[in-house]
Parts: C-alpha cells; structure tokens; sequence
C-alpha cells in the first residue's frame, strides 16, 4: 500500500472524515460542504499517530534532504510539527495566523536561524491561503523555505493556483480522490453518494447544500 492509501485508510479508521450530504458543514469561508476531515483526531490514536509521522520523516528526506528546521502552522499542525522534527532530530518552530498582540508580539515562535532551510508541515490544505500566509512569514524572517507537506488536500484547483502564485512547492501524504476511492472500497461511504462528493469538489464555492 503506498503513503497516499495508507494515510487515507489511517484517517477513516479513526473517523477523521466525516459525510454529511443532507446537513453540509459550513467552513469559516463560508463554504458549504458534505464532507469534513479533521485531522486533529490523529494526535488521539498513537498507532495513527506514528504512521503520519514517519511518512512525513520519510518523505522530507526524500524530497527536502536539506532540511535544518522544521516549521508547523497553528494552531492545527503545530503538534505534528513537533513530532515530526523529533524524528528527524530537527529543530522546531511554528507560525502563528497572526501577531501576539502582545509580549514580544511575535509571528513565528522558537529560534529561527537567519537564512534557515526550513519544511513547513501543514494539517490539510483547502484553498492553501493560511499555509502561504505562513511560508510568506518564515520568508520575510528571512528563511528558505524548501516547501510545505500536509497530511491531506481537497485538491482544489485554486490550492494549486495560490501555491504556483506564491511559488511554493507543496506535497501531501494522501488527497481527496484516494481518501474517496478507500472509502469506497470499506463501505465507509455509499457509492450513491459519490457522484455528489467528486462534484462537489470541482466548484465547492458553488455548492448550496442541496442534494
């Protein structure tokens, strides 16, 4: 089973996804949505825990063997962050959305080396606007970041826009159409539902919620 499979089957057996075609969840953008993966339910279940872990130790020494720093974004990657850098025996530091209004009023937390390489690792990724937000901050901190790795994209095509906008390279552990196909696969989801849920994705800024 590859890294995409795995993750994706990880997530359904916690329950991080879950589908509601007939009461939508609505996204702070004001999206509506007939499916919702919460990511933060893997810091739950060690073995969950583990696995996400080490595919994303394996994948930065695949695609970023450079690597000196490991940044995560808050507040939801900020624990994975952590495990992850343990790993790699890396430093760590993370992103905050916004400035402390006050203390030092810091953006990003820990001890950024000028010039630093730095992997940004990132929950899930919808739009991708609060993950460039962040590599934008390591930058004007004067960082180098290499790229960003999250658990999982909606693969939107406006995620893909931003990022080739910001040019930031960015990869994911498992995305939606695999998540789909396993889900699928151990009855997780109906078939019925799933001309709805792939339509949904191609214009989620246009879905109403109706079914």
């Amino acid at each position: 089973m590859n890294t995409a499979n795995k993750t994706a089957s990880v997530l359904l057996e916690i329950k991080a996804v879950k589908l509601s075609v007939n009461k939508p969840f609505t996204w702070a953008s004001g999206w509506k949505s007939p499916i919702y993966c919460d990511n933060r339910k893997i810091l739950s279940y060690p073995e969950a825990r583990k696995s996400v872990c080490k595919s994303f130790a394996a994948r930065i020494k695949e695609l970023y063997p450079e690597t000196e720093v490991i940044a995560g974004v808050a507040t939801g990657a900020i624990a994975l962050g952590i495990m992850v850098a343990e790993e790699l025996n890396l430093p760590f530091v993370y992103v905050r959305t916004a400035a402390k209004d006050h203390g030092l009023g810091n953006l990003i937390e820990g001890e950024l080396p000028e010039r630093a390489k730095v992997t940004v690792i990132e929950d899930l990724i919808s739009t991708g606007l609060s993950s460039i937000a962040a590599v934008e901050a390591l930058r004007k901190a004067a960082a180098e970041v290499l790229g960003l790795l999250a658990v999982f994209s909606y693969e939107f095509d406006t995620a893909r826009r931003n990022f080739e906008a910001a040019k930031c390279d960015f990869h994911t552990l498992s995305n939606y159409s695999t998540l789909l196909k396993e889900a699928v696969k151990s009855n997780y989801i109906e078939e019925k539902d799933l001309e709805l849920l792939k339509t949904w994705r191609e214009a989620p800024d246009k879905y109403t919620g109706t079914v």
